[in-house]
């Protein structure tokens, strides 16, 4: 069993007022240091040794399924069993 760790973002270009509330507030709590937040979203994902192609098979999931291709951009990473 491949596990596959995938992360969404939003692509640089693209406003993330979720990121940016989320610095307004850490920095509300004292930690002036931080200076910029991105916000995203996180996903496990269990595919079966016998695929073909793993690589092709998360990106297809990727572009249909988990990421709007337009605003964000995404990275893997596979851990096996």
């Amino acid at each position: 069993m491949y596990q596959v760790e995938i992360f969404v973002t939003y692509k640089p270009s693209i406003l993330d007022p979720q990121g940016e509330a989320i610095q307004r507030a850490v920095q509300q709590m004292g930690y002036s240091e931080v200076q910029s937040v991105r916000q995203g979203k996180y996903f496990q994902v269990e595919i079966d040794r016998s695929v073909e192609n793993l690589e092709a098979c998360v990106e297809e999931i990727c572009d249909r399924l988990l990421a709007n291709v337009t605003m964000e951009s995404y990275s893997y990473r596979v851990k096996e069993d």
